[in-house]
């Protein structure tokens, strides 16, 4: 993780700096069971109100992999445009960047027009997208230096054909 961070931006390495010394015990090291349940993460209530999904250790760890996978690593510093609630982003996303020691950088909302100079101002090497962020990218004006970034690879779960 970067040392210096732009103006305006949070430092989770600050942060973490005023959290407690005290080792976390033994006890909490261990996970007994690869299907035991890690987290809870609420569905889109699609088919009816929103429902808590369980989510297991394995299927964390599973996706905590997908960065790995696809060839990221400790250097690469990944944009995710998507709420926290979302397993991709949270799973995916969060969990892949600690798995590998990767810098994340979080938006408190998604901006199309905004995102070519995100990536460009945070050196963004890979970003995640679900659904139409793709098309929604291609929509907006050309700008002067939108190509003047350092992204090798979006990772997600494709877009709906025209």
């Amino acid at each position: 993780m970067k040392d210096s961070v732009p103006q305006g931006v949070i430092s989770l390495k600050e942060k973490l700096s005023t959290s407690c010394d005290e080792p976390v015990p033994r006890s909490h090291h261990v996970v007994s069971l690869l299907k035991s349940t890690c987290l809870y993460i609420f569905t889109s209530g699609t088919t009816g109100l929103p429902k808590a999904a369980v989510i297991s250790q394995l299927q964390v760890l599973r996706g905590s992999a997908v960065l790995w996978a696809f060839g990221c690593t400790a250097h690469d510093i990944v944009y995710i445009t998507l709420p926290l609630y979302h397993s991709s982003a949270a799973i995916l996303g969060i969990s892949g960047c600690v798995e590998l020691g990767a810098t994340c950088v979080l938006k408190k909302k998604f901006s199309a027009s905004q995102f070519w100079s995100d990536c460009k101002k945070y050196d963004v090497t890979v970003f995640q997208y679900i659904g139409e962020l793709c098309r929604y990218l291609c929509k907006q004006s050309k700008r002067e230096g939108e190509k003047d970034h350092k992204v090798r690879l979006a990772i997600g779960n494709g877009i709906r054909s025209d």
